[in-house]
């Protein structure tokens, strides 16, 4: 038997659809439920659904009185506040499309995305980098609260396949890619309620990502209010060895992180005492069994894991009710269809490694990569969608996951592609080539290392700055290695297994 999976189906999102209305639909119904609390260990702001739902109406109608049009483009540069949700809701409710961005990027980063989207708008916080020069409209993020008191408009309704937002994620290309999502998308978020979260309308989810990461804007924010939960943020500044005491104080039922925030959280402490926690959720990366073993001593939970991308969001994951058997990620969702496929293109037999493929039918994948048909059309193998993980699939389903098919690096959860922190360190004068690859520096503990040739070596110091002015600090090297030689292969291209091998 081969490699193809596939439990139950999912019916498709209304005819006449908009995420946004959806995130929404439990507002009128619960006005006076706490939706969002951003929390600090002092300090706890709340917004009720009647309110989120209003802000969101009005800034979506103040965005059209600006004199913007269905399908134009709205780039966010904004920081971890509530403005964040808020005009990225209000414009997909407006039918125009945001594009989320982390404020950590630079200059020349954001330069870059903003001549590839051409937004008709930037909404900007203070102190984070715009583009340079900057020949679009801007606002600053305080203008969204006059468009609150905007007469809302009824939300754009429409073709669920058209497209309701853009997020950015690196690639193989050397640098990060627009990923092009429908509408559709929140619709089969819903596949994730029960096989990953376990997600209840009474549930208060913590998860200590920034707003502005996918993982946080989806399983943290859209999800839960989707579903009538209450979302809990914690705020700018707050250090993981804090977010125990603010999962008990505000009696959180679930938690959600990446492994690195799970680690931090662990260091140092015996036990940690959640009585209301129900069990942790991690995304990003890998999750560890030393971490998973380790959370579990620690609270009495479990923490299950989920695998995706930002082409698909999740679509593997474990659950209580079906938890991943051991050395696995878990199952394919109730409604998702998924292959292992080998170099032929054909599924593999259960049990033998290949590439990890999603069926083009899944409501969750995306439209497209920005500007890049040729990019897009790589990436499938007639109806199957590559992800570029090398994994192995058991005959009840079960993924285990092996590692990337290509040289994509991990850092802190986010994916960084070798090839766009190469070309900035080969900017240096005195760099001559340099390769990065993904080591292991302690137990659970992943970095970026850059090796590089040149004259002489340099100072480390010197470089992390150099870069740290070029790249978002997640991107950055921790490491710096000089050496008179790069392993190449027979056709002349770096040899990054042959690095990974020597450190």
């Amino acid at each position: 038997m081969t490699s193809v999976f596939q439990s139950g189906v999912t019916t498709p999102a209304p005819n006449s659809f908009n995420m946004a209305a959806m995130v929404l639909s439990q507002a009128d119904r619960l006005a006076d439920k706490t939706a969002l609390a951003i929390l600090s260990p002092s300090a706890k702001a709340e917004w009720q659904y009647g309110a989120l739902a209003q802000a969101v109406e009005g800034i979506g109608a103040g965005l059209l009185g600006l004199g913007l049009s269905a399908g134009d483009r709205v780039l966010l540069r904004l920081g971890n506040e509530v403005e964040f949700p808020l005009a990225y809701l209000g414009a997909i409710w407006a039918g125009l499309i945001p594009v989320p961005t982390s404020a950590a990027l630079t200059t020349p980063e954001i330069t870059r995305i903003a001549a590839e989207t051409n937004p008709a708008l930037i909404i900007a916080a203070p102190d984070v980098a715009l583009p340079s020069p900057c020949a679009y409209r801007v606002i600053p993020a305080l203008a969204l609260r006059e468009l609150e008191s905007t007469r809302p408009v009824a939300p754009a309704l429409g073709d669920p396949n058209r497209p309701a937002y853009i997020v950015y994620t690196s690639g193989s290309s050397g640098h990060p890619r627009g990923v092009v999502h429908a509408h559709r998308a929140v619709w089969a978020r819903r596949m994730m309620w029960q096989d990953w979260y376990d997600l209840h309308e009474d549930d208060r989810l913590l998860h200590a990502g920034a707003f502005n990461w996918t993982f946080t804007l989806g399983t943290g924010l859209m999800d839960p209010w989707a579903c009538g939960a209450t979302a809990l943020i914690p705020a700018s500044g707050v250090l993981p060895a804090q977010i125990p005491d603010l999962l008990r104080q505000h009696d959180a039922t679930l938690f959600a992180a990446a492994p690195g925030v799970y680690r931090q959280m662990l260091r140092d402490q015996d036990g940690l005492d959640l009585p209301r926690l129900r069990h942790g959720l991690s995304a990003g990366e890998k999750l560890s069994e030393t971490t998973r073993a380790a959370w579990e001593a620690a609270t009495g939970t479990a923490v299950h894991e989920a695998l995706g991308m930002s082409e698909c969001s999740t679509f593997v994951s474990g659950s209580p009710r079906r938890p991943a058997p051991p050395g696995t990620s878990g199952y394919p969702q109730a409604g998702r269809r998924l292959a292992v496929l080998g170099t032929s293109g054909r599924p593999v037999a259960f049990g033998q490694p290949g590439t990890l493929a999603i069926h083009e039918s899944d409501p969750g994948l995306m439209i497209e990569y920005l500007g890049a048909a040729e990019d897009t059309a790589a990436r499938f193998e007639g109806s199957w969608f590559l992800t570029g993980d090398s994994v192995v699939m058991r005959e009840d389903g079960a993924i285990s996951y092996l590692g990337r098919d290509d040289d994509m690096m991990n850092a802190g959860g986010y994916r960084v592609s070798p090839l766009e922190v190469e070309a900035v360190l080969n900017s240096h004068p005195s760099v001559s080539e340099s390769a990065c690859v993904e080591v292991e520096v302690k137990a659970d503990t992943r970095v970026i290392r850059a090796v590089y040739t040149g004259p002489a070596p340099i100072d480390p110091e010197v470089l992390a700055g150099f870069v740290a002015e070029r790249l978002a600090r997640y991107k950055c090297p921790r490491i710096f290695e000089w050496t008179d030689a790069l392993p190449h292969s027979g056709n002349g291209k770096i040899d990054r297994r042959a690095l990974r091998s020597q450190s």
